[in-house]
């Protein structure tokens, strides 16, 4: 029987919503391992909308979290608020500054940050249920803020590292092709674009070894 995995995404667009590449790897290995993905987003407004052409914010430009996040699932997707983790084996959470803009308000408040409470109940629920839960590129400080204690990765971020152990988590320093796994929570983490200048195939690389411990675990 193939596995259900959540896979949680924050809009569409590395620097307001989910990172395009990381998304679309999570899906393609979850395809070719058998899975079944249940995409998910949150329905609210994104913080603000980014120009990824000009390298700037649209003022005035308003996009829903949910609307936005559908474009990289071609619109099979659920709104958060309706997916419980009775229906899932397992999930992941793809990175991209929507999971630290719009997931939670990461970006602006650091480690005084929230969770928005849906992403934050479905990750509590996961986490009870003892099913496990990967966390992608920036998406570990999310984890971080609703586990504490657990041990994640967002690569050799040394600001970034520092802000998750101030909320609780212990960090491992990873390459970018490498994955950290917190055996007891049942928690995995990759860096991908943690490292900027990465080429698509490394990330890849990390991201498939993301999905095949995930499923593992399951």
């Amino acid at each position: 029987m193939s596995k259900t995995v959540g896979v949680m995404l924050s809009g569409c667009g590395v620097f307001d919503g989910s990172e395009i590449q990381e998304a679309v790897f999570t899906l393609l290995y979850l395809d070719q391992a058998g899975a079944k993905a249940m995409c998910a987003a949150p329905d609210l407004p994104q913080m603000h909308v980014f120009n990824h052409l000009k390298g700037e914010i649209e003022e005035g430009g308003a996009r829903n979290v949910l609307v936005e996040a559908a474009r990289i699932c071609r619109g099979n997707i659920r709104s958060a608020k309706t997916v419980k983790a009775t229906e899932l084996d397992a999930l992941i959470f793809p990175g991209g500054f929507g999971a630290a803009k719009n997931l939670s308000d990461f970006a602006v408040k650091g480690t005084d940050c929230s969770v928005h409470p849906e992403v934050r109940r479905l990750i509590e629920e996961m986490i009870a249920a003892k099913k496990p839960v990967g966390f992608i590129c920036i998406a570990p400080a999310v984890a971080a803020k609703v586990i504490g204690d657990v041990r994640l990765t967002i690569g050799r971020d040394a600001d970034t590292a520092g802000a998750l152990e101030t909320m609780g988590a212990r960090h491992i320093e990873c390459s970018v092709d490498q994955i950290a796994v917190d055996q007891d929570k049942k928690v995995v983490s990759a860096p991908a674009y943690m490292y900027g200048d990465a080429s698509p195939a490394a990330v890849a690389s990390g991201i498939e070894k993301l999905v095949e411990k995930v499923l593992e675990l399951a």
